[in-house]
């Protein structure tokens, strides 16, 4: 999984999911059952992560499906295009794979001795390859559309975060009364007006946050 291996050294945040790409290389012939577990579990980490930053609530105990489906969603797919079509299609394997891994695992349901010799030879090497390609696409796709609209330590995005400043009087009084105004020749501007002209973002911020202190009290 070199490539996914790339991307993440690109974007740090995701650099915890390099254990589970360890474990994947790690256990690909000796016990697939352990790769195919952490494949799934990779996925659906970055894809809960994906929705966690965007505010999108996936329930109590989501399937792996949902949780891909609605990461391209949040990052602005709308469900009927053709990435997010094939990405569903291509979530239905993330599904598979924990069935799958009963299915081989050592441990799923007892297993004979004979039956825990050859349980990884009803996985052949070419379905394991695809299992693990599917898995590295997937999750590079969203790791790479999601870091290109929303950059560790970049702000809200502009048209989420800016305020309209009539629509703020309450606030535009209370930020005028604590910190005046300011008087230039004949020109006369008042905080708020300052504020919301200079950093539209930081007067969005104070608005909020104003908002919030007035419901907390």
């Amino acid at each position: 999984m070199e490539r996914l291996k790339a991307v993440i050294e690109q974007h740090g945040r995701w650099s915890s999911l390099e254990t589970y790409i360890e474990r994947i290389n790690a256990h690909m012939e000796t016990d697939f059952s352990l790769a195919l577990e952490n494949a799934k579990a990779l996925l659906e980490s970055v894809g809960k992560e994906v929705c966690d930053q965007r505010g999108k609530d996936l329930g109590a105990n989501p399937t792996v499906n949902k949780v891909l489906k609605t990461a391209f969603l949040a990052i602005g797919h709308n469900g009927e295009d053709m990435i997010t079509q094939i990405s569903t299609s291509l979530g239905n394997i993330g599904q598979q794979m924990g069935e799958l891994r009963n299915e081989i695992g050592a441990t799923a349901h007892g297993r004979t001795m004979a039956e825990i010799k050859e349980r990884n030879d009803r996985v052949d090497e070419m379905t394991r390859e695809f299992l693990i390609d599917t898995t590295e696409i997937v999750a590079m796709m969203l790791i790479r559309r999601f870091e290109a609209s929303h950059p560790l330590g970049a702000p809200v995005p502009i048209e989420k975060q800016i305020l309209e400043y009539d629509d703020h009087p309450e606030f535009n009084e209370f930020w005028d009364e604590t910190f005046g105004g300011c008087e230039m020749g004949t020109y006369s501007f008042t905080a708020s007006e300052i504020l919301f002209g200079v950093d539209p973002m930081a007067y969005s911020v104070e608005c909020e946050a104003y908002a919030k202190d007035e419901v907390d009290a």
